[in-house]
């Protein structure tokens, strides 16, 4: 395992969400969740309001590692010193959904081919696996406005995905707001997975059983448990999965 080294301005604190995030960046990468070196996750920073983390611009997922990801303000402009730069207009969609969600602390939106697959059909994301059954009445949907986000969209994106852990961009991609960078994983993970069961289920000549409205509202109940940030027990498990294959994420 590769020791981290955390450079001295940086607080414990940070350097730790540093090491989480960068986790989620190659996670993502070995679920081929990456697009290139687009698609953005971004976290908050501990005890700096307005600053965020996120990945160096020109960076694939699997070469994220802490000390490379960049710090910045709520307007995309880099805090301190950095040798890398950022997408900014990649970043208008994160500080928008941080700016109106406090609860937000990770934010991850993605060009995962499931999801996007999922936004493009007419009735979204439909209750046919326990997985989906997660994102009951809970998922937002914003159409599809071109590649430049405007203020006007923004406002209107904001106002779409409400409160709710996720949103699917039509014919762009995924959403998910995590109130740790573990649960935004793991939501994102669920959400990935019942989009690709949805899409197998509508590829069968029979026609899919739901289950009902009631069974669906009690099963999404179950599944919250008693509201703690999910996550706490999975995000271990995933770790010493990367830490086995390549540990660098933490440099």
């Amino acid at each position: 395992m590769i020791a981290s080294a955390k450079p001295a301005p940086i607080s414990h604190a940070e350097w730790q969400t540093r090491i989480d995030l960068a986790a989620c960046y190659r996670l993502c990468a070995l679920q081929a969740w990456d697009d290139v070196i687009y698609t953005h996750i971004s976290a908050t920073v501990p005890d700096e309001p307005g600053h965020f983390l996120l990945n160096p611009f020109g960076y694939r997922f699997d070469e994220i590692c802490a000390s490379n990801l960049v710090k910045i303000d709520q307007h995309g402009q880099i805090v301190g010193d950095s040798p890398y730069r950022i997408n900014v207009s990649g970043f208008a969609i994160h500080g928008a959904v941080h700016a109106a969600r406090a609860d937000a602390h990770c934010v991850m939106h993605l060009h995962n081919d499931h999801a996007v697959a999922v936004s493009a059909l007419p009735q979204g994301l439909l209750p046919l696996s326990q997985h989906a059954l997660r994102f009951y009445e809970q998922i937002a949907y914003h159409d599809y406005e071109g590649l430049a986000l405007t203020p006007g969209e923004q406002t209107r994106l904001i106002e779409r995905l409400g409160d709710y852990p996720a949103l699917l961009l039509r014919n762009h991609g995924s959403l998910i707001c995590g109130r740790t960078i573990a649960e935004a994983y793991v939501l994102m993970d669920t959400l990935d997975k019942a989009c690709r069961i949805q899409l197998l289920t509508q590829n069968s000549e029979q026609t899919p059983q739901m289950p009902a409205a009631d069974i669906c509202r009690k099963t999404h109940q179950q599944l919250l448990g008693d509201g703690s940030p999910e996550g706490v027990l999975e995000w271990p498990a995933l770790l010493r999965k990367l830490d086995a294959l390549d540990a660098s994420y933490k440099n």
